[in-house]
């Protein structure tokens, strides 16, 4: 396999991460507007999260408080979505990719389009790939699990699907719409889909448990 593909949240780093950077930001941008210090803010989000999941964490929050308007959520949204996020890549994600720095190495990604870029951006992900694809930018139809990125990577690299794979970690869409065009797959068993079990036709050709482990499999 010639050509590396990854995906980005919860195969190059934890978006969990992510997510605390953002509740940080909403808690720093409320805490002077509602009177309530920014470390009470942040550990409620938090709380609400590990016990509700994300749902509507600003709506809740914002009621909670006795500070709720559809004006406030929005601005809770847009402070979230627009933060620089303070976010780091793993040690064996930077293994990684240093290890396979003689290949060509891409990024496909779904996901709001400024969103993404911060995070590409605050990982130094730019200058680690020959080219990173967030597919928004080309249509909410061309996300996953349209191929449509995947096919501009072997028109750019002028090679068949057969020699391009993709790491990632979400069975529900990652590799069920490019497995039948003959793109290799690897599921990495990490982040929030990790204990989620799919149909065949959903599945990757390989499961590893960590990206320390990708090495040896492209290389067996």
């Amino acid at each position: 396999m010639k050509v590396v593909v990854f995906d980005l949240d919860d195969t190059l780093y934890d978006e969990l991460t992510f997510v605390r950077s953002g509740f940080r930001a909403v808690a720093a941008f409320l805490r002077n507007i509602i009177n309530i210090s920014e470390e009470e803010l942040f550990e409620w989000m938090w709380t609400r999260l590990q016990t509700n999941g994300r749902g509507a964490i600003f709506d809740d929050l914002l009621h909670h408080f006795g500070a709720y308007s559809k004006t406030m959520v929005r601005k809770c949204i847009s402070v979230y979505r627009m933060h620089k996020p303070d976010i780091v890549l793993p040690e064996t994600t930077i293994t990684c990719l240093e290890q396979l720095k003689d290949r060509p190495l891409y990024i496909v990604t779904d996901g709001n389009k400024i969103v993404q870029h911060n995070k590409l951006e605050a990982l130094h992900l730019y200058k680690k790939m020959k080219h990173c694809y967030v597919t928004h930018r080309y249509g909410i139809h061309n996300a996953k699990p349209s191929p449509y990125c995947f096919m501009h990577i072997v028109k750019r690299e002028k090679v068949s699907p057969h020699d391009v794979v993709y790491i990632g970690d979400n069975p529900k869409k990652d590799f069920v719409g490019i497995k039948p065009l003959g793109f290799r797959t690897i599921r990495v068993m990490t982040g929030q889909y990790r204990s989620i079990e799919m149909p065949k036709e959903y599945e990757a050709d390989i499961r590893i448990e960590s990206l320390t482990q990708l090495k040896d499999v492209l290389n067996g």
